[in-house]
């Protein structure tokens, strides 16, 4: 995979409003025959309006990625799904995103979002997509699917239906909410899991939240996040990916790699614009170029992730702005966006208008 073929690539398709399909690369140090790369495609959002009707919007950003997906060179070895398929967890949004799904031409492997959970607690996720969460290898990585979504019985249990609860959870900034968790029997597994793994194999974990506690308002948020990185604290090589937040984020947690994933559905502010709260924002997340949701298209775009040595490096293509790059930083050890950090090198968030 030579880096300057795909951005030549990711180009020519950004100026057909390019919507983000995030390729990453996997090249631990072992010989380039080895290497392999998969797809990432995450928060769509599929709404039913009525019957057979949808929000296109959220339909063509989904068609889009998936059609782009398929035409990647080189060809991913999967796909994956980072959850939030639909919006309010429903029968008709899930099968209406898994119909668009079924165009992708290679193996997907499903992450759980919060709006495909809350209404039936999953039972219709998992009698189409199978269990909430599981791990895989191949090719000589342990990856790692987490259902990092899940909250105390007593909060699922204080709602007089599945739509009132799945209504509650929608909202962003629903003060009615509950911080999310892994939860001790998926910790327990998880420790079970990795016990079989040798602690030189490199780990690629996905999420849907992120295993940070980055702004609890808004659940960027898993409430055992320390407890999960604990258990990834014996491994050498150690990547995190994870959507639900819909902007870029990066960051460093001892020998633990954090990146996002963009959306497919829409941008978020983020936390720091929200005047009612502080943020908490960990101090090694830099964050995005934008400042502005209400540009639809800003936080969509091409990633290319390269993964080396268990240190990512990720490069954005995005609509009407400057490439940007976020690279491992050897002497300093945590991810940097050089030309972002470095004063009067970015585009003012309102130049586009």
């Amino acid at each position: 995979m030579q880096r300057r073929n795909f951005l030549k690539g990711a180009g020519a398709l950004l100026a057909g409003g390019v919507l983000p399909v995030s390729l990453v690369e996997v090249a631990f140090g072992k010989t380039k025959t080895e290497n392999f790369t998969f797809a990432y495609i995450s928060d769509s959002h599929i709404q039913q309006i009525k019957g057979n009707s949808f929000v296109r919007s959220f339909d063509r950003g989904l068609i889009r990625a998936v059609a782009e997906c398929n035409m990647l060179d080189p060809k991913p070895d999967f796909v994956i799904y980072g959850g939030d398929l639909a919006q309010l967890g429903s029968k008709p949004e899930i099968d209406h995103g898994l119909e668009i799904m079924s165009a992708c031409k290679h193996k997907v492997h499903y992450v759980l979002g919060e709006h495909d959970y809350y209404l039936d607690l999953g039972k219709y996720w998992q009698s189409q997509l199978g269990p909430h969460w599981y791990s895989f290898d191949h090719k000589g990585v342990h990856f790692v699917v987490l259902n990092s979504i899940l909250v105390d019985d007593k909060w699922i249990n204080k709602w007089s239906s599945g739509e009132e609860r799945m209504g509650v959870m929608a909202g962003l900034d629903n003060p009615l909410g509950s911080p999310f968790m892994v939860g001790a029997a998926q910790r327990a597994w998880l420790k079970q899991d990795l016990n079989k793994v040798s602690k030189d194999t490199p780990l690629v974990i996905f999420s849907h939240s992120p295993l940070q506690k980055i702004y609890k308002g808004w659940n960027f948020w898993t409430d055992d996040a320390e407890q999960i990185q604990a258990l990834l604290k014996p491994f050498s090589k150690v990547n995190v990916f994870y959507g639900h937040v819909h902007q870029i984020q990066y960051n460093q947690i001892g020998n633990i790699s954090f990146h996002s994933v963009m959306a497919t559905a829409w941008p978020w502010p983020y936390p720091s614009t929200y005047s009612q709260a502080g943020s908490h924002l960990p101090k090694l997340t830099v964050e995005m170029n934008r400042a502005d949701p209400f540009f639809e298209r800003d936080a969509t775009g091409w990633q290319f992730i390269d993964v080396w040595s268990g240190n990512s490096t990720v490069q954005y293509q995005l609509p009407e702005n400057n490439t940007r790059t976020v690279a491992f930083n050897t002497k300093s050890k945590r991810p940097e966006d050089k030309q972002y950090q470095s004063k009067g090198k970015r585009i003012p968030p309102q130049d586009h208008y």
